[in-house]
């Protein structure tokens, strides 16, 4: 797409890090900071008028609500996106895929902060988007080219 991209990982603070190391499963309160960080890049790139992507494990509704309105969405249980002249318009992609799918891709990765053993507790923490949302729900069972393709149709048909 040729847009500026942001690894949600990057920006999570030396403690989270630890933590997850450690094998101890983030909290709200470990996240809310991490969340209300990215809104501000988001916020930033919209108010550039310039287009961002965000890879972004925003598990809970609550999460996707902060990186939609900032702070004010750690309480609201307003709609998002809609009518609000404050809240960013994005469009989470959620990938989708069995346990045993990303486990087995968790395990070839090297290098990284959050071992495999966290993610149940993911699974377990888990809101998969729902209406009214602005989502798309993608298969990880697809090729990384269908993928890519649906991800592009969705973003450029509206």
């Amino acid at each position: 797409l040729g847009w500026k991209f942001y690894d949600a990982d990057d920006y999570h603070s030396v403690e989270n890090k630890k933590k997850m190391a450690e094998g101890i499963p983030l909290n709200d309160k470990d996240r809310i900071p991490w969340l209300c960080a990215l809104h501000d890049i988001l916020r930033r790139e919209d108010s550039s008028r310039e287009n961002a992507i965000l890879a972004c494990s925003a598990l809970k509704k609550m999460y996707r609500r902060v990186l939609v309105r900032g702070a004010s969405g750690i309480e609201s249980n307003l709609p998002d996106q809609t009518g609000d002249n404050t809240a960013l318009q994005v469009l989470f992609v959620h990938l989708y895929g069995p346990i045993d799918i990303i486990a087995c891709r968790l395990e070839k990765r090297r290098g990284h902060f959050m071992p495999p053993e966290l993610l149940k507790s993911q699974f377990d923490t888990l809101e998969p988007p729902t209406a009214p949302e602005n989502f798309i729900t993608v298969s990880l069972e697809k090729s990384l080219p269908e993928i890519v393709l649906e991800v592009e149709c969705a973003v450029f048909q509206g």
